[in-house]
This record gives C-alpha cells, structure tokens and sequence, in this order.
C-alpha cells in the first residue's frame, strides 16, 4: 500500500502512520502544524513516523498540488482537521470551515480523476450525531450536530458521500467515538485529568461529571481504517467507530485516581455550549462490513495512556 496520511502530526494521524510503516507500506505524510495546541508536541510525533520512514511534507493543503501528491498514492487516510466543539464557536467558525470542509472538498476533487485511489477514508466524528434520540446510535440515526464543530464534520462527510455516488470517489466516512490512548491531545480530557493526577494539581471537569462518552483506544481507531483500506465496501459508505465502553467522566476519574494511586483533586464548572450529555455507538455495521471489533478494554487503555503519561516528554 501506498498510503497518504493528511494531519500526520496529530495524535491519531502519526499513530496510523507508524503502524502501517510497521507493516511494510509506504506513507507520506502532510501536516501543517497549525497552533491549535503546541506545534512542537506535534512535532515530536511527526518525527516519530518519520524516523520509522514516512516521507513528510509540510504546509497548507488548499496551497499544495494536490494531483501531484497523490499521484502514485492507493489510499487516503484523511485524518487532518481542526478538532474542537469549545472553540468552533464565533469568528473562530472560519478556521472550522477551511480545515474541516475545504480541504476535504480540495481531496475529494483532486481524486476524481485518479484511477489510482483504491479507498479514500475520511475521520469523521460522533460529534455529528450531538444529543442522538435513541442509544446506541446507529448510522441510520438522524444526524444533528450540537456544535459548529460538529455540523463542518458532518458537512465534510456529505461531501465524501457526494463524490462517491457523482464521481466513484471511493470513499468511507468513519464516525470516531472520543478517542484516548497514548500521545492523545493535551487539550483533551484524558490527557488533562491523568497530567493532573500525576502533577498533584487540579482537575477541572466541566458539568457534573455524569455525562457519558463512548470511549474508543487509539490502536482500535487504526485498525478500523486498516480494515476500511482492505476490505471491499460500497463507496459512500459511512461507519461508527466505537469503543463500546461508554461510562460517566466520574467512572473515568475513579479508575485514574486506581491507577495513579493519587487523591485527585476536581473541580466542577459549568457545562460548556455545545458539549452534549451521552454519546454511545453502535459499531455492528464496522463488524459486518470490515471484520473489525473494539479490542482493546477501557481499563487496559487508560492504564497505557497512564504509563504513557508517566514517561512521556511532553
């Protein structure tokens, strides 16, 4: 395989690029280390997939040509966009627009007349379902972001289905349920509460705690977009990609605070806009059409992620 992965400095996207560069395939890997959160963290990681062997080019993807850089790809692994529903509010909503929608548009375009793309899979997010009727969520549930965030995801995952039935762009959207593991986003929750445990400081948790999330490892998130790269499906189609562990954050800190041995000391603050109470997903479709199942325990997952922490130079 022949692969390019967009966002290779993130925390999903250099994850995948090591594990196929582990398997023998070829990646070039596109990043533009945008500020979102330290560029250097993202640094580290794109090193880490090239010092494995990925080929990397930095900068802007509605700047480059794109024709000319996936001229010999197989397969696209979009994971590069900006994450976030907190801050895809206001005049930050331009910036959601350009990397979520824009650049997927730019892909998908450049692929029309590529014979040589034998898949193209976009991260979509759970997000696009924001407070879903029914639990859990299959892909047949209305979609209804929350969140400014939520409605460029799930625009993006139109344009995929778009171009697969007008131009055979053989795309497959995979709706990711909160993704945690090692090297996971500073910004994001596991990363802050176990930084927190191990530093002693304090945890600041928005809402009561009791909302629930669908957590999913890192390395199950890889190999859902293996899978969707080597099994034959129907272009257009779209997946949930669920851990199938869904509990409260308060589950969540009871089993760091197990882990880390530390008191944890946590402060509830008001919910934020767009932040939804449950997300929970069906993942028997990914099961049917992919042969791929979550593996990997939530226990099991925050314990790597903890031992990560504890080592890590971030």
């Amino acid at each position: 395989m022949r692969a390019l992965v967009t966002g290779a400095g993130g925390f999903v996207g250099h994850t995948l690029a090591i594990n196929l560069l582990r398997h023998g395939h070829e990646v070039r890997g596109v990043d533009s280390f945008t500020d979102y959160y330290d560029s250097r963290l993202k640094h580290l990681n794109a090193d880490r997939a090239i010092h494995a062997g990925m080929d990397m080019i930095v900068g802007d993807i509605l700047k480059m040509n794109l024709r000319e850089i996936l001229a010999d790809v197989d397969v696209v692994f979009h994971q590069a966009g900006q994450p976030g529903v907190r801050k895809s509010w206001g005049s930050d909503f331009q910036t959601y627009v350009d990397a979520n929608i824009r650049v997927t548009q730019a892909l998908l375009e450049a692929c029309v007349d590529l014979k040589s793309i034998d898949r193209f899979i976009y991260a979509s997010s759970s997000s696009v379902y924001g407070d879903a009727d029914v639990y859990p969520t299959t892909e047949k549930t209305l979609p209804r972001p929350h969140s400014p965030y939520g409605v460029t995801k799930l625009a993006a995952e139109h344009l995929c289905t778009l171009y697969a039935r007008n131009f055979a762009v053989p795309t497959v959207s995979l709706r990711y349920f909160t993704v945690y593991g090692p090297a996971q986003r500073p910004d994001m929750a596991f990363t802050r509460f176990i930084r927190a445990a191990l530093d002693g400081t304090d945890i600041p948790v928005f809402g009561t705690g009791e909302q629930v999330r669908d957590f999913t490892f890192v390395d199950d998130i890889v190999q859902a977009n293996v899978a969707a790269a080597e099994r034959a499906v129907e272009p257009g189609t779209v997946l949930n990609v669920s851990g199938g562990s869904s509990v409260s954050v308060n589950e969540v800190l009871a089993t760091i605070a197990e882990l880390t041995g530390k008191d944890l000391s946590i402060s509830y603050l008001e919910s934020v806009k767009g932040d939804v109470y449950r997300t929970g997903g069906s993942a028997e479709e990914a099961t049917r059409l992919l042969g791929w199942r979550p593996l990997v325990p939530l226990r099991d997952g925050i314990a790597a992620q903890v031992e990560w922490a504890s080592q890590s130079e971030w």
